[in-house]
C-alpha cells in the first residue's frame, strides 16, 4: 500500500466485454460443489477489504501450488477492474497475467465475462445492464472454464462489495458458484478489524479463512497476539499473517522513472525501493519537519523549488527526488544528490497530474509478474496454513 497526502483516483473509460506461525492451526476444508453452471469443480474465490493488498499474486501462488500437485487448475476474474486500453479493447492486466503464468488456453471473454468500468457502472446505473443477464453470463463463462479443470481459482474485484450495483459482489458470486472464499486483508490498527467482521457476515458460512498481507513489523505482534484470538472468538477463522517485503510493496526508483517517462537528472540509487509520496508544498522549516517523518518515500514538488529540494535530500526516509514542470535543478542540488546517492527525475507534467500517476503505478504494482507469485509460493507455505485446502481434495 502507498501513502501519500493527495488522494488519487484513476478512471478509464471503457465499454463491457460478452516461517512464522501465526498461532492459528485452522483448517480449511472445502468439498467438491455442483454450480449452477452444472459443473463438478472444486472453487475457491479470493476476495480483499481494497485495492493493492496482494490479491492478485495470492490467487495466482495457489492455483500453481495446485497445478505443482498435478492438478488441472483454471482461473476467472468475473469482474475485471485493473482496465487499460490496447488497441481499442478493454483488457484486465491480471486475466493476462494469469494466462501466462497458468498457461491457460481461454479467451478474454471468459477470464473476465464482465468489464467493470467507469462506463459499464454509468449504464447500469442508467437501467442498461441487467444482473441476471450479467450472472447468467458469469456462469456460462465459469462452465467453459471449469468444465476440464479440477479446481477453480477465482479472484475477486478491487474491493469485496464491488458490483452491488448490479448483483455482483464477491459474496454474491461465491454464492452463485458456490465457491468457498478466502479474504485478503491489510492490518495497521485494531479498528481495521471493523471491516474484516463486516466482510465475514457478508460471505457468512462460505468464508474459508482470512489472511492479513503486507503487516508491518510494529503491527505484526498485536496482530497476532490480540487481534486473532478475537477474531477467532467470533468465529471469523484466521489463516495467516504475511509480513510486509520491500520488495513486494514497492517499486524502483528506475521503475518509476521509466513509467513516469521522466529523465533521471541525478542517476546515483536507482536500485532503491519507493512505497509512499510525499508532496512537498510547504515553506522549508515545515518541509524538514514533513520529510524527515516519512520512510521510503519519493518526494515530489515543483522543479523550481530549491529550497524543498534541500530539505528533502536532508531527510533519511527520502529515497528519490521528483520535480516537475520540466525544470531542472542547480549543479549544486545535482551534485549533493548524487554524493547522498539520492535519485533525481525530471517530468514534464504538473505535480497533481504526477502525484496521480506515481501513486497508481505503485498501487497497481510493477512487480506484479512471475518472479512476484514465485516468492508469494514461498510466503503462503511460510506463514500461512491456506495451503493446507489443497490437501482436502
Amino acid at each position: 500500500m502507498t501513502d501519500t497526502d493527495t488522494d488519487t483516483d484513476t478512471n478509464t473509460d471503457t465499454d463491457t466485454q460478452s516461517g512464522t506461525d501465526t498461532g492459528t492451526e485452522t483448517e480449511l476444508d472445502t468439498d467438491a460443489t455442483t454450480t449452477e453452471a452444472g459443473t463438478d469443480t472444486e472453487t475457491l474465490l479470493v476476495a480483499s477489504l481494497e485495492e493493492s493488498t496482494g490479491k492478485t499474486a495470492i490467487t495466482l501462488a495457489l492455483a500453481r501450488l495446485a497445478r505443482d500437485r498435478g492438478e488441472r487448475v483454471g482461473y476467472m476474474k468475473p469482474k475485471g477492474t485493473r482496465l487499460q486500453s490496447n488497441v481499442g479493447k478493454t483488457l484486465d492486466e491480471d486475466p493476462l497475467l494469469a494466462r501466462e503464468l497458468l498457461d491457460i488456453d481461454a479467451e478474454m471473454h471468459d477470464l473476465e465475462p464482465v468489464v467493470y468500468s467507469p462506463t459499464f457502472i454509468e449504464q447500469a446505473i442508467r437501467g442498461r445492464e441487467d444482473p441476471a443477464e450479467l450472472r447468467e453470463r458469469v456462469v456460462e463463462a465459469y462452465e467453459t472454464l471449469a468444465a476440464d479443470c479440477d479446481r477453480m481459482f477465482l479472484e475477486g474485484g478491487g474491493r469485496y462489495d464491488l458490483g452491488g450495483i448490479v448483483d455482483l459482489t464477491d459474496a454474491d458470486i461465491s454464492a452463485t458458484l458456490d465457491a468457498r472464499v478466502v479474504l485478503v486483508s491489510p492490518y495497521q490498527k485494531p479498528g481495521d478489524i471493523d471491516t474484516v467482521l463486516t466482510a465475514a457476515d457478508a460471505f457468512g458460512d462460505r468464508l474459508a479463512g482470512v489472511v492479513f498481507n503486507r503487516v508491518s513489523d510494529v503491527a505484526y505482534d498485536q496482530l497476532e497476539t490480540d487481534v486473532v484470538p478475537f477474531l477467532e472468538g467470533r468465529g471469523v477463522p484466521v489463516v495467516g499473517i504475511i509480513p510486509s517485503e520491500r520488495s513486494l510493496s514497492g517499486v524502483t526508483v528506475a521503475d518509476l522513472a521509466d513509467e513516469l517517462g521522466g529523465t533521471l537528472v541525478a542517476e546515483a540509487g536507482t536500485d532503491s525501493y519507493v512505497e509512499r509520496f510525499a508532496v512537498g508544498a510547504m515553506g522549508a522549516d515545515s518541509a524538514l519537519r514533513y520529510f524527515r517523518r516519512t520512510k521510503d518515500a519519493a518526494v515530489i514538488t515543483g522543479g523550481d523549488r530549491a529550497e524543498i529540494h534541500t530539505a528533502a535530500l536532508e531527510a533519511p526516509g527520502v529515497k528519490c527526488l521528483i520535480l516537475t514542470g520540466g525544470h531542472r535543478p542547480s549543479g549544486a542540488i545535482v551534485g549533493e544528490a548524487t554524493e547522498r546517492e539520492i535519485p533525481i527525475i525530471s517530468v514534464q507534467t504538473d505535480t497533481l497530474t504526477t502525484v496521480e500517476r506515481a501513486e497508481d503505478i505503485v498501487r497497481s504494482g510493477r512487480t506484479r509478474d512471475a518472479t512476484t507469485v514465485d516468492r508469494m509460493e514461498t510466503l503462503l507455505a511460510d506463514h500461512t496454513t491456506v495451503t493446507s485446502l489443497l490437501d482436502s481434495m
